[in-house]
């Protein structure tokens, strides 16, 4: 009998996300208010202050439901993440008025203009980086809960 493995699952995928949080804020604070930086970082750090941690919690807790039937590594699930929250965090943050969307580039605070190529090198690395702390970090904590094998 394990105990309220989904709890488990939850907690060990916001661990990390959640240890991350204060390094953001801190480069928050110095960005903003030690180096003046004019651009308004602090809408543009609403999702992923605030949903990333939750969203983190929740996939793992659906790795753990659906792992019997796909039998899907925790890495490669947790690479497939990014396919969700790139697309979820450009709609907020469009609704927002953070970023623009132009024919070649994205423009961000109205100050930074990034072209489609320089974002997708970007985001294959976010996946790679995204596989590798799933696989090694969320994974561990997994296997320490005793959710996985």
């Amino acid at each position: 009998m394990n105990p309220h493995p989904y709890l488990r699952a939850y907690l060990a995928g916001v661990f990390f996300t959640t240890l991350i949080l204060p390094v953001m804020l801190t480069a928050f604070i110095v960005l903003r208010l030690v180096l003046q930086v004019p651009v308004p970082i602090e809408r543009g750090l609403v999702f992923p202050l605030a949903l990333v941690p939750l969203v983190w919690g929740l996939w793992n807790m659906l790795w753990l439901a659906s792992h019997e039937r796909t039998h899907l590594a925790v890495g490669v699930h947790g690479a497939i993440l990014p396919f969700l929250l790139l697309p979820a965090g450009a709609f907020i943050a469009h609704c927002s008025g953070v970023v623009a969307f132009g024919a070649a580039s994205v423009t961000w605070f109205h100050a930074v203009e990034l072209p489609y190529a320089l974002i997708a090198v970007g985001f294959c690395f976010g996946v790679a980086v995204y596989y590798l702390v799933w696989k090694y970090i969320v994974g561990f904590l997994n296997r320490t809960l005793g959710i996985a094998a």
